[in-house]
């Protein structure tokens, strides 16, 4: 697929994301960010992450989620945002690909909203270039920016979709 037309696809999806879609909302690092609500099927405090040796930097290990083993992924390491400090607080979201339940472990989840479909924009050119390959585009709010979050992409960030 041509730079152009990958462009082009990446417009489509983003504006029929965009339709009046909810999204469970979280932040991470300060900034507000988005997953649209039908990809999440759960919000939970994760406990008992056990460590998996020579993993990719973004696993964080493995948890047990009512006897489903689920590799834990870290949202700041995936998108080269600072560390979180020891001791800090970590909530996870429970999504699901390709068959494979994910963790993906965020500071703090928010409300589910509803933004103004006419608030949506393309993801901005500014962006880091793992930004940009991870979002659908973002949300313009009265005081910041929503930024939504493609799951696949997320996934496939660090090779991590069979």
């Amino acid at each position: 697929m041509t730079a152009a037309a990958r462009i082009q696809a990446d417009e489509t999806a983003g504006a029929a994301m965009a339709q009046g879609r909810e999204y469970v909302t979280f932040e991470l690092a300060g900034q507000l960010f988005g997953m649209p609500i039908r990809d999440v099927s759960e919000v939970f405090e994760p406990q008992g992450v056990t460590p998996v040796p020579l993993s990719r930097p973004a696993v964080k290990g493995l948890l047990n989620l009512r006897g489903r083993i689920v590799t834990a992924l870290c949202l700041r390491t995936l998108l080269d945002l600072s560390p979180r400090a020891p001791g800090e607080p970590v909530m996870a979201i429970g999504v699901e690909r390709g068959g494979e339940p994910y963790a993906l472990l965020v500071d703090q989840i928010g409300d589910v909203m509803r933004p103004d479909p006419a608030s949506f924009e393309t993801t901005p050119s500014n962006l880091t270039a793992k930004w940009r390959n991870t979002a659908y585009g973002v949300h313009r709010l009265e005081t910041e920016l929503l930024v939504i979050l493609d799951l696949a992409q997320i996934v496939a960030c660090e090779g991590l979709a069979a």
